[in-house]
């Protein structure tokens, strides 16, 4: 096995949590020792552990046979716990991770200072942070003793395109359309959606700033659009429509601790955020040259009902993973 098979299981466990780590980005990690694996890993939630840092934990665990009695997603205590193992615990594994490590010190403490301080044997990592004074994670950890070896741009493109949401939301909306459909690429008629599927894209409006819907969505389904599924917070909503004719005593207006506007423009979009898109064919046309990625959840099902996407456009797959009994498909709009 080599270093793109690693760094593969990296991205894959990156891609269970990507938006759902929103501010942050979506990043792996692989712990490896003489080859074996002890812990695939991934960044699960902004403010907690890091990628690095759970899968140092997860190898901890299989290497003393020992379960650490604190929870993992406190970075601080995370961090604090690693740094007082003896310097030589893991000094013949070997970390792959899909972003460099962080240099800096914020909600959670550096994970490139942390790797210095453990002497991994090597470190392979996909990709340099691009964000403008966030680097540096590279030469810190080369500071072990002794330094590891240290290796860059193991799948760079793959671990690219992971980053894109985070890449675009610094300077705009990353805008996500969400649809489910048939097999025959039908959609309506009640949930078509797997129980896992729909939970999953509760996780999704759990920390969008915006789930952004049409006035015919709202006229026709009279939907709640909650987060029921995590027990979540639901997100505001924006109702895109030239007419605010909603009835006001649907569910959707019900929900507390929410702002609902409707609205005819899109300017919102120009601001750094997460939007998610949830409608119909009048929806993915009117935002077709807005829509930056788009999440299809296919379900095992052929069905007679005549509502579709009825529209041209070229998507690129990035990663598609089963879900229960449906495929979930990752893509990226290509051409516009």
């Amino acid at each position: 096995m080599n270093d793109e098979f690693y760094m593969q299981l990296a991205l894959d466990k990156a891609w269970e949590y990507q938006l759902r780590t929103y501010p942050n980005p979506a990043v792996g990690a692989v712990v490896t020792l003489n080859g074996t694996i002890l812990a695939i890993e991934a960044h699960q939630k902004a403010g907690t552990s890091h990628a690095e840092v759970l899968a140092l934990l997860s190898a901890y665990e299989v290497i003393s046979q020992n379960s650490i009695d604190f929870d993992p997603m406190n970075a601080q205590k995370a961090h604090q716990f690693l740094r007082a193992l003896p310097q030589s615990f893991f000094s013949e594994c070997s970390i792959y991770v899909t972003l460099e490590p962080c240099s800096h010190e914020g909600r959670t403490p550096s994970c490139a200072t942390l790797l210095a301080l453990l002497n991994l044997k090597k470190v392979f990592i996909g990709i340099k942070d691009p964000i403008s004074g966030h680097g540096g994670g590279i030469g810190i950890v080369g500071r072990g003793t002794p330094p590891p070896t240290v290796k860059v741009g193991v799948l760079a493109e793959e671990c690219e395109a992971l980053l894109e949401p985070f890449m675009i939301w610094q300077k705009r909306a990353f805008v996500l359309f969400k649809l489910a459909q048939t097999v025959n690429g039908r959609i309506g008629g009640g949930y078509l959606s797997s129980k896992n599927s729909l939970k999953h894209v509760h996780q999704l409006r759990e920390v969008c700033d915006t789930l952004l819907i049409g006035g015919n969505t709202v006229r026709t389904d009279r939907p709640t659009l909650d987060c029921r599924f995590t027990d979540g917070t639901a997100p505001d909503v924006v109702i895109y429509s030239k007419k605010d004719d909603a009835d006001r005593k649907i569910p959707l207006f019900a929900v507390k601790n929410r702002t609902v506007t409707v609205t005819d423009q899109l300017n919102f979009m120009e601001t750094p955020s997460f939007v998610l898109v949830e409608g119909g064919e009048g929806m993915l046309k009117a935002l077709k040259e807005k829509i930056d990625w788009m999440l299809i959840y296919q379900t095992p099902k052929l069905s007679t009902n005549q509502l579709s996407y009825n529209i041209d456009m070229n998507l690129q797959f990035l990663h598609q993973v089963k879900k229960d009994v449906d495929l979930i498909i990752w893509s990226r709009q290509v051409g516009h």
